[in-house]
């Protein structure tokens, strides 16, 4: 619902990103397209530029791995996005794109502890030339604490989970387990490059590892959003003992569960595949079960097993349901089959 307009720079625009352009008055003056009173110039100025016009401007140099957020990511994305297209100009001017595009960065980020939960101040590297991102527990220290290797890496912005407005959940695998980290940096743009350039890492990693890909191809696998996170209760394998609440995260075909949403480490991951191999996904649970709190079942059924899992309300069933069903419904990848037999031979 685009009901405001920047009538400086002529565009556009949603009331939640009017609330961010009013906050850079030097570049962007805003106005109601229906509430407010308009003079011709600002009209005419309107009908000479337009949305498209501005973009082919303000984002002519867009790098393909810089991330484009949508109505529906946080406000940290949008309003970085707003800021570094219009008032720092970085997609007109590409040598202001140094942060996130030199193939190396460092700096110190606020990280949050796996064992007490606080947030203490620590040295990042990442290195395109190494393939990692790397942090060290102090800042003269010769070894790194963890080696991320880029590979692997994933990056989400999570302010609600971790409770900072600039909160991100930094992913890798550490002997093919999910390896949780909890990052924030107090100045909004030090985050954003960040997580951009860890973008950037993984596109010349991927461009060298599939050189016939296309940027299109690529672009997706840079960074994921989880398609659903949010509390379940489950039960064990045998299925006779009680069922305990757990939070739920679905990363691509890996759903994994935690005592608490920050934990470093998943306490079980399971591996779902697609229709064509077996795997289906049910409304309810077996009619014998017994030992349930939440009475929306759910049962995944795996070439192996079932997965038995309740939620609190209706509607959540019906979100997970979705989810898991997206993921079922699609033809699994030659390289998924890799890791769903690690899974069936995980001790």
């Amino acid at each position: 619902d685009p009901d405001w307009a920047s009538y400086t720079l002529g565009v556009f625009i949603c009331l939640s990103c009017s609330g961010i352009h009013r906050n850079i008055p030097q570049v962007s003056k805003v106005k109601s397209v229906r509430l407010d009173a308009w003079e011709e110039a600002q009209v005419e100025l309107m009908a000479s530029r337009g949305n498209d016009a501005a973009r082919a401007t303000f984002e002519s140099k867009v790098p393909p791995f810089y991330y484009r957020p949508t109505f529906s990511d946080c406000q940290l994305l949008r309003e970085q996005w707003i800021r570094a297209k219009y008032e720092r100009q970085e997609f007109i001017h590409p040598e202001k794109q140094e942060p996130y595009s030199a193939g190396y960065r460092e700096g110190f980020l606020w990280k949050r502890g796996r064992d007490n939960g606080q947030f203490l101040s620590r040295k990042f590297v990442l290195t395109e030339r190494e393939g990692a991102l790397k942090y060290f527990n102090r800042s003269d220290a010769k070894e790194p604490k963890a080696v991320m290797k880029i590979e692997h890496l994933n990056a989400t912005f999570q302010p609600a989970k971790i409770g900072h407005a600039h909160g991100l959940q930094v992913t890798y695998l550490k002997d093919n387990s999910t390896r949780n980290i909890f990052v924030y940096h107090e100045d909004g743009k030090e985050i954003v490059d960040w997580f951009n350039a860890i973008r950037a890492a993984r596109f010349h990693y991927l461009q060298v590892a599939f050189p016939g890909a296309s940027d299109a191809d690529l672009v997706p696998k840079l960074s994921r959003n989880y398609l659903k996170e949010g509390y379940m209760e489950k039960t064990g394998p045998k299925q006779t003992e009680g069922f305990r609440k757990r939070w739920f995260t679905m990363d691509d075909r890996r759903l994994m569960y935690f005592k608490d949403p920050l934990d470093a480490f998943a306490r079980g991951e399971v591996f779902i595949g697609s229709k064509e191999s077996g795997y289906t996904v049910l409304h309810g649970l077996p009619p014998s079960t017994q030992g349930y709190h939440w009475p929306h079942g759910i049962t995944i059924v795996t070439p192996d097993r079932k997965f038995l899992f309740t939620c609190e309300t209706e509607s959540e069933q019906q979100e997970w349901v979705a989810a898991f069903q997206k993921v079922v419904d699609r033809p699994m990848l030659p390289q998924e089959y890799a890791v769903e037999a690690h899974f069936k031979h995980k001790p």
